[in-house]
Order: C-alpha cells, then structure tokens, then sequence
C-alpha cells in the first residue's frame, strides 16, 4: 500500500539565477548559474549525482530537446538525464521526479533543474506553441489574459461581489507582492507600487490591468535531493524534507459539461485534498506557514487561495483586505514576490517556488525571513482555468 512521500526526502541544496532579461546569458549560463549554486549549498562535487531531470517548456526556441542541453551546459558526470514537461507546472513536475527516484531507492542523489529563455523570442508574451488536437476547437485564438479575465468574471457573478470591490482586491494582491519583490536581489522587478497605480493602470483584459499580470523573464533553478540519512551523513541539518508532492491534471470535465461555472479551479481542490491527506494536514489555515502560489495573474492567486481551502468559499475577498496573506499576516503568500515580480520563466517558476521554501525554513532568506515558518506550499498551474495542469507539493523542517 503507498504510504506516501512525508519525510522520506530531504533537499541538500539549491540555487537559482537572477531572473530578468538576461540579454547577456543563454540558457545555458543561466543553468550554470542555478547549478554552481546549489552544487556549493549541497556541499557535493558532481561526481556524486547519481541522475537528473530537465524542466523546460519552449524547447525550440534557443534551449533545445531532450536532456542533453542540461547534460552539456552543467558537464555532467555521464548520467541519465531525463527531459519532463508539464506545460507551467514543468518545474514541479521536475522536482516530482528527482524525489521520486530518490524515495524508491533508485538512486542516492538527484538533481533537478528549470530553465527558460522567453525574452530572446520576440514575444511581448508567452511564444505560440503547438497546442495539439483539441485546443483549436474548443479555444481558437484563446489568450492567458482573458482566459483568466473570465476567471474573475465567474468568480464575482457566482459570489455577488461589487466590481469596485474585486478590483480593490486584486489591487492589493499586486501591491503586496511588489512590495516583496522589492527585498529580493534575484527578482525582475523590484520596485513598489502604490495601489492608485493599480487601479488607474491601463486594462489587459477586464477587470486585470498591467499591474495585475506578470510578464515573461528569463531564469533558472536547481535543487538536488537525497535521504535524510544521507543528508545527515554529509552533515547537513535542519533538512527540509518533502511532506506531499500531487498533481492533478483536467481530464475535459471543466469543458465538456454544464458542471463547472468558471469560478475555480478544479484541479487545484482535487491536488491541495491529495496533498494535505498525504502530509498529514487536517486544518491548512493554522497549519501551513507560507505559501508561494503561480500567480501569473493576481486574481489566480486571489481564487487560489480558496481553492487550498485556506480561505472558506465566498470570504476570500476579506482575508485579502484583512492582511491574511501580506507578508506580516497569518499565511504570508509570494514573499519573494512571486510570479508578479519574477516573471514566468514556463520551466524554471515550480522549482524557483520551491527555492524560497527552502530558504525561509532554513532560516536564510534575509531581509524577506518571515518568523519561524515550519511549512510551505507550493502551487503550480499550467495551463487555462478550464483546462490545465496543478501540482500541489509541501515542504517543511524534517519531523514537524
């Protein structure tokens, strides 16, 4: 019977690039850069990785196929290197894989990396991507901004809330994030705003402005991962260990019935209820300490937040407002500042996530450290709320 991943992996190290526009690197120095870093934190040399997965989503726009780029930029010691994605949720499921192999006893130690290079594309967004058999039909010429403008169309018509009222809210979800931002070396963007400025900002797609939306950057991250006894064997403490690592993916029921009215997202219940089953979390408000959720625009974090069932349906609007997930509030969401002031590098934002987790249990995320965090979530979504990908993966100091 399974019984689950809770403690049986421990994170030895982890890196990550600067995120921007990295005019002056390719996707290969920016690998590099993620990877010296957590080599250096994991305290291994690379003839001790036993395997390594690849997270990337734009292969044919300057990073490439399969898991040799990764193999070739970091010289790897001639292990296997497997190439995985999962539309956004690329670097979660990365991340999936590398504890997945350690947890079955395949091998010692892993290593996963994400990378991506958007900014090279010409692209003011995301690049044009084959999108398969489907997609054509049932979303032509479909664009994330609305998509996700419908989100928060459904989301104020099922639950009566004044426009006025929302975009206040949603306001307040960017000027929160920026504000982390701002304390963050490695961020894209790293400059305050004030609320007038949201909500005087010009409109993307009804009721999301230009503040409410991140852009596209550039960046990588690593983390290698291994046992606890072996972590412990190389003198490491504090581990942060994985406590439930799930992913859901839509199987056509948001689409193709009349079921679904828009305002959620279903996959993001069913992975955040697999998740807290599997670390053994019966009441997520009081025990999650910090969240880092994909925030690609801020009413997904908005909506996300009742969907891990830390805001009951409906009230989300008032945790919000009442400083629930500012940096200072009783669930602290994105303080490094989030996809918003990251940018969405497709391949790299799952582990970059999971990199402020492992910072802020340790105790090492600087000017940003929040008080004595013991658990993190991280929630990762590719894709469009009625159709998509989810992963849900929680982290937190071993034992706890």
């Amino acid at each position: 019977m399974a019984t689950g991943i809770k403690d049986k992996v421990a994170i030895l190290g982890m890196g990550c690039s600067r995120f921007g526009e990295r005019w002056d690197v390719g996707p290969e120095e920016l690998m590099v850069e993620a990877y010296r870093e957590a080599l250096d934190d994991a305290g291994i040399e690379p003839e001790q990785l036993d395997a390594g997965w690849f997270s990337t989503h734009m292969e044919d726009v300057g990073t490439g196929r399969g898991g040799i780029p990764m193999s070739i930029s970091l010289r790897l010691p001639g292990i296997g290197v497997t190439r995985v994605e999962n539309f956004c949720a690329g670097g979660s499921e990365c991340f999936r894989a590398a504890a997945y192999a350690v947890a079955a006893g395949a091998c010692d130690i892993a290593i996963a990396v994400g990378v991506e290079k958007l900014k090279d594309t010409g692209y003011g967004g995301l690049p044009v991507a084959t999108v398969g058999t489907y997609i054509p039909q049932w979303y032509p010429a479909a664009v994330a901004p609305a998509n996700f403008a419908q989100l928060a169309a459904a989301y104020r018509a099922k639950h009566r809330v004044n426009a006025e009222d929302l975009k206040r809210a949603i306001a307040h979800i960017s000027v929160k994030s920026h504000a982390n931002g701002a304390k963050n070396p490695k961020a894209h963007l790293r400059k305050i705003i004030t609320e007038e400025q949201c909500l005087n900002a010009p409109i993307i797609a009804e009721p999301l402005g230009l503040f409410d939306c991140c852009g596209v950057s550039d960046g990588a991250a690593a983390v290698i991962v291994t046992t606890p006894e072996i972590a412990k064997s190389l003198g490491k403490k504090n581990l942060v260990t994985f406590k439930a690592l799930q992913i859901c993916a839509s199987n056509g029921w948001e689409m193709q019935s009349n079921d679904w009215d828009g305002s959620y997202v279903h996959t993001a219940q069913i992975a955040a209820k697999r998740a807290y089953e599997e670390a053994g979390i019966t009441n997520p408000r009081e025990q999650i300490s910090m969240t880092e959720v994909h925030d690609c625009f801020s009413i997904t974090e908005m909506v996300t937040m009742e969907d891990l069932f830390l805001s009951p349906e409906g009230t989300v609007i008032n945790d919000v407002m009442d400083g629930v997930f500012d940096a200072d509030g009783k669930i602290p969401c994105q303080i490094d500042g989030g996809l918003k002031c990251f940018g969405h590098p497709v391949g790299a934002s799952g582990i970059r996530m999971l990199y402020e987790m492992y910072l802020q249990l340790q105790g090492r995320a600087g000017e940003r450290q929040l008080p004595n965090p013991t658990t993190g979530l991280i929630h990762n979504l590719g894709g469009q709320p009625s159709q998509n990908v989810c992963a849900v993966s929680i982290v937190g100091l071993e034992g706890v």
